[in-house]
């Protein structure tokens, strides 16, 4: 990056990433990005180059971030109450803001044709270790089995969140997804229990 910068950093990232996640990164403009931190475009320029590299470093910060509470809300001492949690800091962060802003990462994967291979890049390494972290989660020892191996029923949540996402830019209601996802989870633990009792049920009758 060129040039000494008169302004704080964070300070100013944590500026742009509110345009940004209102935005998205193509409905963004150099305009906009100056205007929120009150940084003159040529300085920015001079700093950072061009949006893109300003993008992804406020997405690695938000990365970051979401990554280090999704971790924490999954170590509840069972899965049922570890995916609870952990939808509960999903929920949080795509309806934070007034008016709530979306979920950022699926805000920019719907934006990927226009957007260059390095972002592309960043989402997946994202949504690779969320996938990561809830796959190690559910193959701790104890009472944290689903229906499904760690490995699908993390796919399947993280492919779930991002249903979650459109939805809340449909509704615009905490509580529907709070209940979408409780029965989300439930429907995991319900199938698992059904398995259960269909093996019983068959050794009681052989």
């Amino acid at each position: 990056m060129v040039g000494a910068r008169q302004f704080d950093e964070d300070e100013m990232l944590a500026d742009a990433l509110d345009v940004f996640w209102r935005k998205g990164f193509t409905g963004t403009s150099m305009i906009d990005l100056a205007q929120a931190t009150g940084i003159q475009r040529g300085s920015l320029y001079n700093a950072y180059g061009d949006k893109e590299q300003l993008f992804l470093l406020a997405f690695d910060r938000y990365a970051e971030r979401f990554l280090d509470s999704a971790r924490h809300s999954l170590t509840a001492p069972d899965a049922q109450s570890a995916l609870n949690a952990f939808f509960e800091i999903a929920i949080a962060n795509m309806t934070s803001g007034s008016p709530s802003r979306g979920c950022l990462t699926t805000k920019t994967a719907l934006d990927l044709d226009q957007a260059g291979p390095a972002i592309k890049a960043r989402v997946k390494r994202l949504i690779g270790d969320l996938t990561a972290l809830l796959t190690a989660a559910l193959s701790q020892p104890g009472p944290r089995t689903t229906a499904l191996s760690p490995e699908a029923a993390a796919d399947l949540i993280v492919t779930f969140t991002r249903g979650l996402a459109v939805m809340e830019r449909v509704h615009h209601n905490k509580k529907y997804l709070k209940q979408t996802a409780a029965h989300f989870v439930q429907a995991l633990f319900q199938s698992k229990r059904q398995n259960w009792r269909a093996k019983a049920e068959h050794l009681n009758t052989h």
